[in-house]
């Protein structure tokens, strides 16, 4: 009311003289363009948020899942976030947008960011052979092509080592140890379950995930620089971008987050119910490493990911190194892995940058979509009709909720 009494005044003022009235009438017309132009931004805006809830709650209905949060960032750093369901069925606790879950193999992000940096201050180099760094291990021999793999074929899962998640050994262990809630296996522990086994294929002749393959990387960081990389990535991304509901998920005490369900037969006889109690894992997480290893949520999520891939997460020009990249298989060469990152080019709804997550229970995905600025992510509190591939969820959760994001920023 005040400011309205003010614009008043000066209108009666500036009658008096014609220049004057004629600047007057002009800047009013800009301040009501602008004002108008304000509005249409802020309704689009206000629609896009109600019906990204729609489709989320829509898509709890089709797949039947406990419960998922979802977020979305665009062009201009707008946040939207949603979240559907139950964060815990049995105690009828509502899952909220601020709902924590294991982001899986997202944190690998995190791992691969940390490596990029230390490439740039001169600590390491990508093209490194890793037995600069582990050559002293007793260990390290029994590593197929030891002597031949480099950082680089490590962070693009090229390196041709197994997955020790996969073997027999690993899984007999997490059967045995799973339910004791004791400290986890070392890193060395998990990589013991793959020496002597044979290569996959020659260093940087193929492509295979492999988590094993980033448990080394979390080895060369600390070997280079005597800290964690949990420790690096907080200071380096966690604390800078206040991504405050992301944390290391190395304790089964994760304030925050949501039981997750698994699928019936797990092979790792883990029970059907993640947390013991709101926020208490019923078994270790610790266990992925560097790995996974971290608990986040959406909203967190899409800020690491347009900080990540539009260059900010960090000094310097990494964009490239990270983007440089080995193709996932010969017939689909729209789809390639870089450092830590996913790109598929070629699909729909539009190419796109970044990585998904899996851990029994839960189910996450991260796109950033480069060439319109905008980020989706969500988080599913089940690996039911997922980890069997007997539902098309994961995918067509992914083209739903950027398809209405992208199509209503275009409009």
């Amino acid at each position: 009311m005040d400011l309205e009494g003010k614009v008043i005044h000066q209108g009666e003022t500036q009658m008096k003289n014609p220049r004057r009235t004629i600047l007057f009438f002009a800047g009013l017309l800009c301040l009501i363009s602008a004002t108008a132009k304000c509005r249409s931004v802020k309704a689009p805006t206000s629609h896009l948020k109600m019906r990204f809830q729609e489709a989320l709650d829509s898509l709890r209905t089709q797949y039947r899942f406990p419960g998922a949060t979802a977020a979305y960032i665009l062009p201009d750093g707008t946040i939207g976030a949603a979240a559907t369901g139950l964060a815990d069925v049995e105690l009828n606790i509502p899952m909220t947008p601020e709902s924590r879950m294991l982001a899986a193999s997202i944190g690998k992000t995190f791992v691969g960011a940390t490596v990029l940096a230390l490439a740039m201050e001169g600590v390491l180099t990508l093209d490194d052979p890793i037995s600069k760094w582990l050559g002293d291990r007793s260990w390290f021999a029994r590593l197929p092509h030891h002597e031949a793999i480099t950082l680089r074929h490590l962070l693009n899962h090229s390196s041709g080592i197994s997955n020790h998640v996969e073997t027999e050994g690993f899984r007999e262990h997490f059967l045995g140890t799973s339910m004791s809630l004791a400290e986890p296996l070392s890193p060395e522990g998990l990589v013991s379950f793959i020496l002597d086994q044979p290569a996959l294929f020659a260093p940087g002749r193929g492509w295979a995930y492999s988590d094993t393959g980033y448990i080394l990387v979390g080895l060369i960081i600390e070997a280079a620089t005597c800290l964690d990389f949990y420790e690096h990535v907080t200071r380096r991304f966690l604390e800078p971008l206040q991504l405050s509901l992301t944390s290391p998920s190395d304790r089964p005490d994760l304030p925050g987050l949501a039981a997750g369900y698994t699928a019936p037969g797990d092979p790792f006889g883990l029970p059907a119910k993640t947390t013991l109690r709101p926020g208490v894992m019923a078994w270790h997480p610790g266990i992925e490493g560097a790995g996974g290893g971290f608990i986040s949520n959406p909203k967190d999520l899409v800020v690491w990911a347009k900080a990540l891939y539009e260059g900010r997460a960090m000094t310097g020009n990494y964009l490239d190194e990270l983007l440089r990249s080995v193709p996932i298989s010969p017939d689909d060469p729209g789809n390639r892995y870089g450092i830590a990152v996913s790109i598929r080019s070629e699909a729909a709804p539009a190419p796109s940058w970044g990585h998904g997550g899996w851990i029994p229970g839960y189910c996450s995905s991260l796109r950033y979509y480069p060439d319109r600025g905008v980020a989706v992510a969500f988080q599913i509190n089940t690996d039911i009709g997922v980890i069997d591939h007997s539902t098309p969820l994961i995918p067509d959760m992914e083209n739903r909720l950027a398809n209405l994001v992208l199509e209503t920023i275009s409009k």
